[in-house]
Formats: structure tokens, C-alpha cells, sequence
């Protein structure tokens, strides 16, 4: 007869069953809150200068954006377009165009996924129905993860009664106080 495992060896079993996602999340999630400062998941492979014919009064709508990628022998699949401070930035899913709208200057960056680090990436955005139960499980088995954890330490003065609850507290307070005041 097999015996039950008690709660010591379940958070045990957990924290190595979930050892390698938990980091995994913790990396992509590093590089996440970065993207808006480098493309962790893509790198450049080639930088090209372009010169584009642009009317000067003409609107650059998404037909003609992606007129300009054609004339420009980007095939790949179109993201977006959108113009701000004097420039046409037009994004694909391998190459970016910015173009200088007074000069017509501008460059074709083109990019590859970087091998591993994309795919980690893709954890955090993956929107499929299998991944997301999975998730949810994950989540689950952290808040197991972290209550049990809190709960060992049985006798002496770092228990969860003597001094957890402290640093608990101050642990919800950061991420409350974060989004009341800072966000």
C-alpha cells in the first residue's frame, strides 16, 4: 500500500517538479519588462538604408503602408504602421521600416528569432487553451508552494507567527502601494 504523501513532501516534490518553469517564467518575465528598451526575442541580422518617394501631404494609411513594404520586397506578414514625430514606422514580423517623412531617408532593420529565449517568451503570451489551464494549475501550485513553505519552520523565533507574517505583510503591502501610487 502506498502511503500518503504529508504536505512537507508534496511542497518538496512541487518546488522540483515546477523548479525549471519557475524559472523560465522568472527569465522571460526579466526580459519582458524590458521590450520596450531591446527586442530580447529577436535579434538583427542586416541593417539597410532605403530611400522612399513620399507625397508630402499624402496620408499613410495601412494600403499604403504596406505598399511601401511590397516596394521595398518585404514579404513577410504586416503588423502595423504608424507615424509620430515626423516618421513612418511600419512593423512586419521579420523587419521594421523607418522613414524620415521629409527626407524619405530611412532604414529596413530585418530580424530572426533569437534560438530558446523566443520560445520562453512565448510562454508568457501564448493564449492557447491547453497553456492556460496549465498555468492555472502552476499558479495554484505556487500558492501551495508558498503557504506550505511559510508553515515549516515549526519551532523558534523564525516561525511564521513570530516573524513570517511580517514579512508577508510587507511583502503585499510593495506590490499594493506599486499600483495605488506608482501605475
Amino acid at each position: 500500500m502506498m502511503k500518503k504523501p504529508n504536505t512537507r513532501e508534496l511542497h518538496r516534490d512541487l518546488g522540483y517538479f515546477y523548479l525549471g518553469l519557475i524559472i523560465t517564467f522568472a527569465f522571460s518575465g526579466i526580459l519582458m519588462n524590458h521590450r520596450d528598451s531591446f527586442h530580447a526575442e529577436k535579434y538583427t541580422v542586416e541593417t539597410k538604408a532605403i530611400e522612399v518617394n513620399l507625397s508630402k501631404d499624402e496620408e499613410i494609411t495601412e494600403d499604403k503602408a504596406k505598399k511601401i513594404g511590397s516596394s521595398l520586397g518585404i514579404e513577410d506578414k504586416f503588423r502595423r504602421h504608424r507615424t509620430k514625430d515626423n516618421k513612418l514606422s511600419i512593423s512586419y514580423e521579420k523587419n521594421d521600416v523607418e522613414i524620415d517623412l521629409d527626407s524619405g531617408k530611412g532604414e529596413v532593420t530585418t530580424f530572426i528569432k533569437t534560438p530558446v529565449i523566443s520560445q520562453m517568451m512565448k510562454l508568457h503570451k501564448s493564449t492557447s487553451n491547453w497553456w492556460i489551464y496549465f498555468s492555472d494549475i502552476f499558479g495554484i501550485s505556487l500558492i501551495f508552494i508558498a503557504v506550505t513553505g511559510a508553515m515549516m519552520v515549526k519551532h523558534g523565533k523564525h516561525t511564521f507567527k513570530r516573524k513570517g507574517w511580517k514579512l508577508t505583510v510587507a511583502g503585499l503591502l510593495f506590490p499594493i502601494i506599486f499600483l495605488l501610487f506608482l501605475s
